[in-house]
């Protein structure tokens, strides 16, 4: 069932998520009227639209057409798929959907691709063709040759409008089809399911506790923190109220985190958190759909954000910016909301996976040849954060099947939480490379190679696609489990870790009321 809530007035409905087009166009000199009906006689019928499938990667959906005639839903936007280099190293490409476990459909593309450069080259040669008629029109003529000519242009005209709406269903469909097709892995990711991720570094030790030790639900209730039982009578499931020093350790824990981060060159934002639905899908992600995570608003091509990613992502959209502006890096405070679909079970209790939280994200624009060396930034940035409280925690490099349709490599943290008994994530870092700069439409001009002065706009460099990459450098409750389950005392009181105190007004530890 979808899960539905209200926010702000607005109902919310979940269901249960360097190259341009290559047309290689031949230019032959005529094409007569007969081969034109003959097409039409004998062209196989074109593949009707279909359910696009709910995957992780971005996708338009329509729905199938029972009528012949209904016109045929054009996407909303169009991805620069480099459909060339697909078909070229489609054995790559075969090898790496299968490995993500993507159910894209990889044979489909390079048939609609080969069906469309072949209906791109009969469109040109029947506007040659017209262009030859136009021509002669222009000379002293009888007037049965005149009428003859123009006869014969009405039925070119009439050709050619038939073959361009089949070149846009084509090129529609194409689309629909090439956005499902997840990036490229890096060459060191390891193949297989989740369970095949690999360790890069383990980081501190577990705390070690004399007594009995209490999962952050109960020390929650002890301390007077955390609500779960009002919430979900007010929201539902999955929603929470914090209460007392855990509102301040959220607020600490956002101000540090934007303090340290932007020692490090990021500039600050807080975003929008309601975008329209195709700004989700150029990031890669799925709006609607089974399995989706994301809230769309009913009515409105409009959804809550799951992640800063897309609201930062969508920023310099459709541009193309200054190579002496790069690498751009914001840090963008933003809440988040997840439909959390098909998640339940004890290692997912309390404050670990819910609904709505607040978050504090990275995000990089960088020329292509740096994304790796920034990659290696952003996990080094989160390795620092998450030692400086003192968490025990490992970095994994994720298994081609556990990847989001965006990543080119991805980088996990996971920390250890006592009271769960097991590490659970808190962060994670990734470099999208191209993917999502494709379909956002952001492209940077290199300096130009010669320093000579030239007069007019030749010498300027064709503009590229940036690199993107985000990060987790915190997410607010799971932050809050990681301290209070390793920081509480056999009291019932839970330390504040020092870089957190003067954000905390001096709160040192947080104690039950009662004493």
């Amino acid at each position: 069932m979808g899960l539905q809530c209200c926010l702000g007035g607005l109902k919310l409905v979940s269901s249960i998520p360097p190259s341009s087009y290559s047309s290689s166009i031949l230019r032959p000199k005529t094409l007569t009227l007969a081969l034109l009906l003959h097409r039409h006689q004998h062209s196989p019928t074109l593949p009707l639209p279909f359910i696009v499938r709910a995957l992780s990667s971005p996708a338009i959906q329509t729905t199938p057409s029972s009528l012949p005639d209904e016109k045929f839903v054009k996407p909303q936007w169009k991805a620069s798929i480099d459909f060339k280099w697909i078909r070229d190293d489609k054995v790559a490409m075969a090898a790496n959907i299968e490995n993500r476990n993507s159910s894209a459909n990889l044979e489909l593309v390079l048939e609609l691709y080969e069906k469309m450069l072949t209906v791109q080259k009969e469109v040109e040669l029947l506007r040659a063709e017209r262009n030859v008629v136009a021509n002669k029109m222009k000379g002293k003529l009888e007037p049965a040759e005149r009428q003859k000519l123009i006869e014969e242009g009405k039925n070119i005209k009439e050709g050619l409008v038939s073959l361009e709406e089949d070149l846009l269903k084509l090129t529609d469909e194409l689309q629909q089809e090439a956005q499902r097709i997840p990036n490229m892995s890096h060459p060191d990711v390891p193949v297989g399911g989740e369970d095949c991720s690999v360790v890069r570094k383990m980081v501190g030790s577990p705390q070690v506790f004399g007594f009995p030790v209490k999962d952050h639900l109960q020390l929650g209730r002890d301390l007077d923190l955390i609500d779960f039982d009002a919430a979900a009578e007010v929201s539902g499931s999955k929603f929470y109220y914090l209460k007392n020093a855990a509102v301040l350790l959220e607020m600490a824990l956002v101000n540090w985190t934007i303090a340290q981060v932007m020692r490090r060159g990021f500039t600050p934002l807080t975003t929008p958190e309601i975008v329209r639905s195709s700004i989700v899908e150029k990031c890669g992600f799925q709006p609607r759909g089974e399995n989706t995570q994301v809230y769309s608003i009913e009515g409105s091509d409009q959804c809550l954000i799951g992640t800063a990613e897309i609201p930062v992502g969508g920023i310099h959209m459709d541009s193309i910016l200054a190579e002496t502006s790069l690498p751009l890096k914001y840090v963008a405070l933003s809440h988040c909301f997840r439909t959390e679909a098909g998640a339940a079970g004890t290692a997912t209790r309390g404050l670990y996976r819910v609904h709505q939280f607040s978050k504090v994200e990275m995000f990089i624009l960088c020329r292509p040849e740096e994304s790796n060396s920034y990659h290696e930034e952003l996990i080094r940035i989160e390795e620092d954060l998450f030692s400086s409280l003192g968490f025990h925690f490992k970095i994994l490099d994720m298994a081609s099947g556990d990847l989001g349709a965006p990543a080119y490599r991805k980088f996990d943290v996971e920390a250890w939480m006592p009271g769960l008994g097991r590490f659970g994530e808190i962060s994670s870092a990734s470099n999208c490379t191209d993917y999502q700069s494709r379909r956002l439409g952001i492209r940077y001009r290199p300096e130009a190679a010669s320093t000579i002065p030239t007069k007019g706009k030749g010498n300027l460099a064709p503009p590229q696609f940036v690199h993107t990459l985000n990060a987790t450098a915190c997410a607010v409750p799971r932050m809050i489990v990681c301290l209070l389950e390793n920081y509480q005392q056999e009291d019932g009181s839970v330390v504040i870790p020092e870089p957190l105190r003067p954000f905390m007004g001096g709160l040192e530890v947080i104690r039950p009321k009662s004493s």
